[in-house]
């Protein structure tokens, strides 16, 4: 299993997660998903889904349950 993802949204870069000893923290590639930088996610899934919903408008960033 790997540690770190590449996330993308639509065939565009949205940043990378990597693993640490709390879940998976986003590191944002472009200013579009700058809301998520340092987020901590369970999974790598999780955020792209959260990256995916903030591209298209679905949810806002500190609505989305993280690990705290």
């Amino acid at each position: 299993m790997s540690d770190t993802y590449i996330i993308e949204v639509s065939s565009e870069p949205a940043g990378i997660v990597v693993r640490d000893k709390a879940g998976f923290r986003f590191f944002a590639a472009s200013h579009r998903f700058n809301p998520l930088e340092g987020r901590l996610f369970r999974s790598a899934r999780e955020a792209e889904r959260v990256a995916r919903e903030l591209l298209s408008g679905k949810t806002k960033p500190e609505a989305e349950t993280a690990i705290a």
